[in-house]
């Protein structure tokens, strides 16, 4: 698997490699969060309603 690949790349020991994931991750987060959502959102149809009012 790739994540296999990934891991055994990485250096150090297991927690330098966790550390190092986990840094990657919120720094995937925050980009996602940052610039990619907000360019995505007014392609996607999220404002719409479609429950009615009665």
């Amino acid at each position: 698997m790739m994540s296999t690949w990934i891991w055994r790349r990485l250096p150090g020991n297991v927690w330098i490699k966790s550390l190092i994931v986990a840094i990657a991750f919120a720094a995937l987060v925050a980009v996602l969060f940052e610039w990619v959502f907000p360019w995505l959102e007014p392609y996607l149809p999220l404002q719409d309603q479609t429950v009615q009012g009665g």
